[in-house]
């Protein structure tokens, strides 16, 4: 079996990237529930931290057009 880029590539976009995202969701909960930040400070650490994600996330499906 010859593995090409175009399959090393769809397994890091499909399996790699979810995964790195979900361990960035939940060091930002870690450091929430860590720093005792309450509710109101989970809410804005989530958002400002997870920002970047939809930004990377964004910035691919703008791309398109």
């Amino acid at each position: 079996m010859i593995i090409d880029d175009h399959t090393v590539t769809q397994f890091g976009m499909l399996v790699l990237l979810p995964l790195m995202f979900g361990l960035i969701f939940f060091i930002i909960y870690n450091l929430a529930k860590e720093s005792k930040a309450g509710k109101w400070g989970t809410v804005v650490l989530f958002f400002v931290l997870g920002l970047g994600i939809f930004v990377f996330m964004g910035k691919g499906v703008f791309g398109m057009f």
